[in-house]
């Protein structure tokens, strides 16, 4: 098999939020450094995302000097912005799917501006520091943590897996339709599927489960218009016990920094 390379490196600070590429990164213990550690919440606490908000898709996020801004994608001059560190309060109950974590309010001018663009009231809240959310216990067997990610650290895929499903369609989708965290070059399609563990500049990851897919993937990134695809084609060959399975998550040991450029080399196999 010819050799496999990081290609791709992103981060979503607001969960459902548009992504940031990068260069590199700090992997820490819930995942890459700033990955969906802020989240909208409606007033009962319950997440909010793309699946039932598209609108989401049109902002854009990006951190400049310690800030981080948020900013329309379609008229740039509708922006805000806040420092990482910021947030007001006491804890917040927050619940992203069956799971009950906290979170701490930004500010209540950030929770409006959120607010004023949705259209209902919702919060803008940050994972404390101290927050250790469990990862699945049936795939984490050092009671690895997330952050507001929907379950697992980090997402790969194979820039081959998403060739192989564009050669399918009419018009050819791109990754981000995927939101993945870690995407390589090299290899057939779907070749992340087998992978058992795996080191990237000497971190090991663990692919613990196939990554089920939703209605969000058919949410055009750019413009928030949802369609069918690739939802639909992507049914007819990726279903397994009644789920579209595409990319794999991810659990890790260790701490440090990895780059685009760098190697990933498979330990063990499925």
């Amino acid at each position: 098999m010819n050799k496999l390379y990081l290609s791709g490196l992103y981060i979503y600070p607001i969960k459902s939020l548009g992504g940031i590429s990068l260069a590199t990164s700090h992997i820490e213990e819930r995942g890459l450094q700033h990955d969906r550690r802020w989240m909208l919440t409606d007033e009962e606490g319950m997440f909010i995302t793309q699946r039932k908000h598209h609108e989401l898709a049109l902002l854009q996020v990006s951190i400049e000097n310690d800030e981080l801004i948020v900013f329309h994608k379609a008229d740039p001059h509708k922006k805000i912005s806040f420092p990482l560190e910021q947030t007001i309060g006491e804890g917040i109950s927050v619940k992203i799917w069956d799971d009950l974590s906290e979170g701490l309010e930004v500010s209540e001018s950030v929770s409006k501006w959120f607010s004023d663009f949705m259209q209902m009231k919702v919060r803008l809240v940050k994972m404390p520091a101290k927050e250790k959310r469990k990862v699945d216990p049936r795939y984490a067997p050092n009671d690895e943590i997330v952050s507001f990610a929907d379950g697992y650290p980090c997402l790969i895929i194979g820039e081959a897996s998403l060739n192989h499903l564009n050669q399918k369609l009419s018009v050819s989708v791109p990754m981000d339709r995927f939101r993945p965290n870690l995407v390589f070059s090299g290899g057939e399609a779907h070749v992340e599927d087998r992978f058992n563990t795996f080191c990237l500049n000497d971190i090991l990851f663990s692919a613990v489960k196939p990554c089920a897919r939703c209605v969000l993937i058919t949410i055009d990134q750019q413009t928030g218009i949802k369609g069918q695809e690739p939802l639909k084609t992507l049914a007819n060959y990726r279903r397994v016990n009644n789920k579209i399975m595409f990319g794999q998550n991810l659990i890790h040991q260790g701490k440090g920094m990895i780059s685009v450029g760098d190697e990933l080399n498979v330990l063990d196999w499925k």
